[in-house]
């Protein structure tokens, strides 16, 4: 099977994660957790990378990942290779550790990435693992580090607890705890900050910049190893950036299109760009609000046969 492809660049900021095979508790003992930390930190040093949050539980494992050097699949490939000869000579055992390929969903800016690492410190909580109160207790995660004095240096804070503007120091760290005790009993303010959509997905931020990126790396939708899902918002946010195109062209936006009839002839013009950079019909009818998918075919196949 083809691998997944990665989007990789200087400076990439990554929600990385990755589960047990068959959901398997592969860190359901100390030793197994302290033996992934310890090839983590091996990771961080080896290839340059700055960690900004982690957490790991008993069955999967949650990394805010920056790669200055571009090189997040070599040292992804390391760390779960290493990890998992590690654990099986350990334990004797032999097979896949981990369910598959991990999950690397891109992270545009520091309040992006202050939100993720938020989701991440707060999983034991939301697990039931611990008490919201315990959370700076937690054995396996970024947050009892920072709190306390002797991080490592790869393990940084800057861009994400400035962008809260908090302090790293004692009172910035109480401040901080404080804050995810409070959200952590509060359903609402998790659900506004989206929260709970901070694990699907390809990519973290707002949707101009997930088109932009798209467009940058569009032909990645050539290669069949994308997984589906997220083949499918890749292709989505390349055709919303030729749309947003063609709609500057006409000098149009998305309220003309749902106000103006379903045959406008710029419409139909759209359209027919549209379908040249491979947007399906049905995409193309509900996007420009233009009734039913085979009236679109019809006006697209009008303007072919004319020409």
């Amino acid at each position: 099977m083809a691998r997944k492809l990665r989007i990789q660049y200087p400076g990439a900021v990554y929600h990385v994660i990755n589960r047990g095979n068959y959901r398997r508790d592969v860190f359901e003992s100390a030793g197994a957790a302290r033996a992934f930390e310890d090839a983590l930190h091996e990771a961080c040093e080896e290839n340059g990378w700055r960690l900004h949050a982690y957490v790991v539980m008993r069955n999967h494992y949650h990394l805010a990942l920056e790669t200055p050097r571009a090189n997040l699949v070599d040292g992804m490939h390391w760390l779960q290779s290493t990890f998992a000869t590690r654990f099986n000579r350990f334990r004797q055992e032999r097979g896949h550790l981990f369910q598959g390929r991990y999950q690397a969903l891109l992270i545009e800016n520091s309040a992006a990435l202050a939100n993720v690492v938020d989701y991440i410190h707060l999983n034991p909580a939301r697990a039931g693992i611990v008490s919201v109160d315990q959370l700076a207790a937690f054995r396996w995660s970024s947050l009892r580090r920072f709190v306390r004095e002797g991080r490592p240096a790869w393990l940084s804070c800057e861009a994400w607890l400035t962008q809260k503007g908090m302090a790293d120091s004692a009172s910035g760290w109480r401040e901080y705890v404080a804050l995810l005790t409070g959200l952590a009993g509060d359903d609402a303010e998790q659900k506004r900050r989206g929260l709970e959509n901070l694990s699907a997905g390809w990519a973290i931020g707002s949707q101009g910049w997930k088109r932009a990126v798209a467009k940058d790396h569009a032909q990645r939708a050539l290669s069949p190893g994308v997984e589906a899902g997220e083949l499918q918002e890749l292709k989505s946010a390349h055709w919303a950036q030729a749309l947003d195109v063609e709609l500057n062209r006409m000098g149009k936006t998305t309220d003309d299109a749902l106000a103006e009839i379903c045959g406008a002839p710029w419409k139909i013009v759209v359209a027919q760009s549209l379908r040249k950079a491979g947007a399906p019909y049905a995409w193309i009818t509900a996007q420009l609000n233009m009734g039913k998918v085979s009236s679109v075919r019809a006006y697209i196949s009008q303007i072919q046969s004319s020409v």
